[in-house]
């Protein structure tokens, strides 16, 4: 089975937004599309109301699914486009379509600059639980992949791609989507990495700064190890190298004002209960105006 960019659909402006970039993410890996509109199985009491239509409501899903793929044939005419509609619980059936998928991408909706990002309970649990990477995109310009004509301007943006990296653990999934995705747009690839704040630095003893400038060098120098074979592998894309103290999930927050792109990994946790996203990806997925991919890896 050939992989596709598959995009959830509800009839939200979020998820409107999430199918236009996930035709244009489509367009970039030379991907069909694929629009899906899951129906949650009829409640048995809506069921018994006379004034609810199954049959109305099932014709409604699937207009509300061609009339976004015809939307997005008419922008994007050289781009395959299919529509499934699916019955299940959404979050389940999510996951399994993003496990046939090249990525799966949903809408999220925003609740302003200062309170952050609502992810809701469906889109957690597919964040979650998926084994492919899941993008969460928020209403709005800024949900334009560099890359990509901008509708007000013409322009290209060469805003770039943003990694978040555990330097300990790189997982070898997110670097190859984080500059695989960085080499597709034309743009820089910013790899962010935090460390912790010296503990002696909470006393200011002698020799705090000395010992500072240390572990910032050797710092630097393990984010260079890690990124140096990917480099080779992708010799075309410019590396921004971000080695910076303080609160991980903070930094990273600091670090995507700008980006197009942010790229944070999952780890596949077995027999495991609950969301367990983590800190970072938490704040993540709360508070970076950009789309937020998010790859899961062992």
């Amino acid at each position: 089975m050939s992989r596709t960019v598959t995009a959830g659909i509800d009839d939200s402006p979020e998820s409107r937004t999430a199918a236009e970039w996930a035709a244009r993410e489509a367009l970039l890996r030379d991907l069909p599309l694929k629009i899906v509109y899951v129906q949650e199985p009829t409640p048995r009491m809506a069921a018994r109301t006379p004034l609810f239509d199954v049959d109305s409501y099932r014709r409604w899903a699937e207009r509300m699914a061609e009339e976004a793929a015809t939307g997005i044939r008419a922008k994007h005419p050289g781009l395959q486009v299919t529509t499934a509609q699916l019955t299940g619980t959404v979050a389940d059936v999510l996951c399994e379509a993003a496990g046939d998928a090249e990525l799966l991408v949903l809408g999220s909706r925003g609740l302003g600059r200062l309170g952050g990002f609502l992810v809701g309970s469906v889109s957690l649990a597919v964040v979650a639980r998926a084994e492919r990477p899941v993008v969460l995109v928020r209403a709005g310009e800024g949900a334009r992949p560099a890359g990509a004509p901008s509708e007000a301007s013409g322009e290209e943006s060469s805003l770039p791609v943003v990694l978040g990296l555990d330097i300990e653990e790189p997982a070898d999934a997110l670097l190859e989507f984080a500059f695989d995705a960085a080499a597709r747009r034309e743009v820089p690839l910013r790899a962010v990495h935090a460390w912790p704040e010296p503990p002696t630095s909470f006393y200011r003893f002698y020799g705090d700064a000395e010992l500072y400038d240390d572990l910032q060098r050797g710092q630097a120098v393990l984010l260079g190890k890690v990124l140096r074979p990917w480099r080779q592998k992708f010799p075309d894309v410019e590396v921004i190298e971000a080695s910076r103290c303080g609160s991980a999930a903070q930094v990273l927050v600091n670090h995507s004002h700008d980006a197009s792109l942010v790229a944070v990994g999952r780890r596949i946790r077995s027999r495991a209960f609950g969301f367990h996203l983590g800190h970072v990806l938490h704040s993540a997925l709360h508070h970076i105006a950009a789309p937020v991919a998010v790859v899961p890896h062992t």
